[in-house]
């Protein structure tokens, strides 16, 4: 009798345990969408190194321009989809606010970025990009998992490096390709690890139904 006391209380604190790790954990950033997008800038970077590439400085900032811009598409879409179609997260405004987090990192380089295209120093930008991407997933550290951390001490420690580095130019294209292409993979996989194992645990907090954890209840 008091050992399946001790059962029920052990599940009941996984329960809970449960519940406030989906009430935390932030689900709107796609992990394969992350992964795509750092295999679009390793392939962009190649493609910027062949000779059938413009090797002009305006032509690499259109190249890197598109890249960011369709990640961004692609990531944004991916958070759209999230909000409107998660039955947890019913469409409420409340549960974007770690949205916010990442934006002033992303506005700051947004800055830095036009500041030094405007100076004509382009070869700091990828060591500013890397610093900024690293800031962006430490600013979102408390709603994913721990080990986003990891990723964005990546970045910056590759951002310092490049900055610090004499001799590093805009114009070699596959340092911020693999930096790029290594980061987002690890951070995409690190989220969708992640689902995954939540997903794999809610059935045995929560029982066999597919209806959604309401934390609002």
């Amino acid at each position: 009798m008091i050992s399946n006391h001790v059962h029920d209380a052990l599940d009941q604190v996984r329960h809970l345990q449960h519940a406030i790790l989906e009430r935390i954990r932030f689900h709107g950033f796609s992990g394969p969408t992350r992964a795509f997008s750092g295999t679009l800038a390793l392939f962009t970077a190649i493609f910027m190194s062949t000779s059938y590439y413009p090797q002009t400085a305006k032509a690499h900032l259109i190249g890197w321009a598109a890249v960011f811009s369709v990640a961004l598409i692609l990531n944004g879409g991916a958070l759209l989809h999230w909000f409107l179609n998660d039955r947890a997260v019913q469409r409420n405004p409340r549960r974007l606010r770690p949205v916010l987090d990442v934006i002033p990192p992303l506005f700051v380089g947004g800055v830095l970025t036009a500041a030094l295209i405007l100076r004509g120093q382009l070869d700091l930008l990828f060591g500013i990009w890397m610093l900024m991407f690293g800031l962006v997933n430490l600013a979102s550290r408390h709603v994913l998992p721990r080990a986003i951390n990891w990723v964005g001490l990546f970045y910056i420690f590759a951002g310092m490096a490049w900055i610090l580095t004499p001799g590093m130019s805009f114009m070699q294209p596959w340092p911020m390709g693999i930096v790029f292409f290594a980061g987002e993979w690890a951070g995409g996989l690190i989220l969708y690890v992640d689902d995954k194992r939540l997903e794999r645990a809610a059935p045995r907090y929560f029982g066999s139904s597919t209806e959604p954890y309401d934390d609002e209840s």
